[in-house]
């Protein structure tokens, strides 16, 4: 690996690129696309990020030629293939769901009608419902539902930016936007509607003084859409941020109970 990491270190730096060159470079999409290798990893708790393969991505784009991809009647022209295969991989896929190569999805995963870009991973058992889109590079654990409409962001540039990445068992409820490199930890509930950036505030107001956090929701918390009061030159104007109410019981960890954590917080979906 470390000699794949050193070639593509290479690479990037060249202005031009032959035949066996790029084969370098096809070879770690290849084990993107099959899961031996990933974008980010968690090591003890803390996700890292490998640059070296986000350029092996990024170069994947540079020497790869527009063709044709014709699927019965749909004619689609790009540069990256189509992930097939589905059957063997034991996932399940409903027209009209996109993948593209390069992108790792385990078995038992539910595709409905969705996309998932190139670099991301999506691990077993998870459901990406109607609409909803994982964006280049970003991490998805496994039993995580993400709900209709949810937009996960992608990240190629700059290089040393960390991907959106949602932890195993979680709930991100419908037309959720998640961005800019966001971790949702294990067994967090997002309600309809949240939107988090690195920048979004992130308060917890189950206790008499709030606690602010930003870029990550903490284990088991339950999310949902908030504001609060900004004074700018203009007037007092209320400003979107994230409010934690609660945390999931340990009666409602598994995510065929999820539905009573909802009704238990008045969540809507």
């Amino acid at each position: 690996m470390r000699e794949l990491e050193k070639n593509i270190n290479t690479l990037f730096k060249q202005e031009t690129i032959n035949s066996t060159e790029t084969k370098h470079i096809e070879e770690i999409i290849k084990k993107l696309d099959e899961g031996t290798i990933r974008v980010s990893f968690q090591k003890e708790k803390k996700w890292v990020t490998n640059e070296w393969i986000k350029k092996a991505i990024l170069l994947y784009f540079q020497t790869q030629k527009m063709k044709t991809i014709e699927i019965g009647p749909f004619e689609f022209h790009d540069k990256i293939p189509l992930k097939k295969g589905f059957k063997d991989k034991g996932v399940r896929v409903v027209p009209h769901a996109i993948v593209r190569h390069g992108s790792f999805v385990n078995k038992n995963v539910i595709l409905m009608p969705s996309y998932i870009n190139i670099g991301a991973y999506v691990d077993s058992g998870t459901m990406v419902d109607t609409w909803a889109t994982i964006g280049s590079c970003a991490q998805i654990g496994k039993n995580v539902h993400i709900s209709g409409g949810v937009g996960i962001g992608g990240v190629l540039e700059p290089l040393q930016a960390s991907p959106v990445i949602i932890e195993d068992n979680c709930f991100i409820g419908s037309r959720c936007i998640i961005v800019e490199g966001v971790i949702i930890r294990e067994e967090a509930v997002l309600g309809a509607g949240v939107t988090l950036t690195k920048s979004t505030k992130i308060i917890d107001v189950t206790k008499k003084k709030q606690v602010i956090y930003q870029g990550e929701v903490p284990e088991s918390s339950v999310v949902i859409p908030g504001t609060y009061q900004k004074q700018f030159q203009a007037g007092n104007y209320g400003v979107p941020c994230a409010l934690i109410i609660g945390k999931r019981k340990s009666s409602t960890n598994k995510k065929t109970s999820l539905n009573q954590v909802l009704r238990d917080y008045k969540i809507s979906t």
